[in-house]
């Protein structure tokens, strides 16, 4: 049976630790090879360190308005999470498949891997192309890469199905997740006197307390008939980080944050405000000490979000092939919006909870999985009565 199948791959998936720290690779072998045997056209797009890597992948004639199945590679680290067993070794038990990335999301690629025989039999002139990224968890940096190479090569697929763990249902928006990393240089000192030196942290502090002025005024911004939850654009700190002991004035501090829009308009003005506030208010009170000091922010991703549209032709099909007569949004990202960037239908599909994602002991629901390969048996029949690219 496919059930049994998919669960044999999603347990060699699962044995790949493909934590984002750490190279891809082998399990991108791994999925190219079982692809080839089934008649696809493989590529593998390394990326610069040539330690990580996509795999885009076509069943069917290499043309303009296919479909994309499309999934992540990496998963999250395991560190100091208390699982009851090997995280990187598929466990049944009570219905249940645990072990790490299984539904976050190498369920959904063990899924289509194992319906890749079926589709080759039934693709006639629609091309199905099957996108398998990195380092989705750190930025989206595989799925930005492989949307710059379609449009290099100046293929256009038309649709694309995102198989996070929305538990079968339908998400046809999210929003954005831009992540920065902002860094104080001060100057060192004694802490019996601290005007004579530069606070890193103070100025850090004050940079977070302005960040939270912020995102208490972008609930007011939030759109009309907004159907996120929060309906507002949010602003997180993520870490603060700085100084060494407690009578030395702090020259180094770091704050991690992120924010999440609703609209590219708050990003902007998000990213404005606080330039403003550095250059007119930070900066001049620590120049006025140490002429070196500095406040630089490093861009850690800016991922866009995915936007509901009236046209959807991805909503259309998987909307039919599940029997879904709604969608939803949601609030956590995926790399739905580069794809939409790029001219495609998007909608995110997939097997499993997102509650399970990133904790110890994630699992997927067996009747997840069997739900997945039952949308991708009956899109395998729609593809077998498409008559032309």
């Amino acid at each position: 049976m496919v059930i049994e199948q998919t669960k044999r791959i999603l347990s060699d998936l699962i044995a790949f630790p493909t934590v984002s720290a750490d190279s891809n690779l082998e399990m991108i072998a791994y999925l190219a090879s079982r692809l080839q045997d089934c008649g696809a056209q493989v590529d593998i797009l390394a990326d610069e360190s040539g330690k990580k890597a996509n795999l885009f992948a076509t069943l069917g004639p290499l043309c303009d308005g296919g479909i994309v199945l499309s999934g992540h590679s990496d998963v999250v680290p395991v560190t100091d999470q208390d699982w009851a067993s090997d995280p990187f070794a598929l466990l049944e038990r009570n219905g249940r498949l645990y072990g790490r990335g299984s539904c976050d999301m190498k369920g959904f690629i063990a899924a289509t891997l194992a319906m890749a025989p079926v589709f080759a039999q039934r693709i006639r002139n629609r091309p199905l192309h099957f996108a398998f990224t990195y380092d989705e968890e750190t930025g989206c940096f595989g799925a930005s890469h492989l949307a710059r190479t379609l449009i290099e090569r100046a293929l256009k697929p038309s649709l694309a199905i995102i198989g996070e763990p929305t538990s079968m249902g339908i998400v046809e928006g999210h929003k954005g997740c831009h992540e920065y990393s902002t860094r104080f240089q001060g100057l060192e000192g004694h802490g019996s006197s601290p005007d004579l030196g530069v606070n890193a942290v103070e100025y850090a502090v004050r940079y977070v307390s302005r960040l939270m002025e912020l995102r208490d005024h972008l609930k007011t911004m939030a759109p009309e008939n907004s159907r996120f939850d929060p309906p507002c654009t949010t602003l997180n700190i993520g870490a603060l980080n700085g100084g060494t002991v407690h009578n030395v004035i702090a020259s180094k501090a770091q704050v991690d944050w992120e924010m999440r829009p609703v609209q590219a308009g708050d990003a902007e003005f998000v990213k404005e405000a606080m330039k403003t506030y550095c250059n007119d208010v930070l900066l001049p009170a620590m120049h006025a000490v140490h002429p070196s000091a500095s406040i630089e922010t490093e861009v850690i991703g800016e991922v866009a979000g995915l936007t509901p549209t009236d046209n959807n032709e991805a909503l259309r099909i998987v909307a039919g092939l599940t029997g879904a007569n709604s969608a939803s949004v949601v609030p956590f990202g995926t790399e739905a919006g580069i794809f939409q960037a790029i001219g495609m239908d998007v909608v995110v599909c997939g097997p499993g909870s997102i509650d399970q994602a990133h904790k110890a002991d994630e699992y997927l629901e067996i009747d997840q999985l069997a739900q997945c390969l039952t949308m991708l048996d009956r899109l395998g029949t729609e593809l077998s009565d498409h008559s032309g690219c």
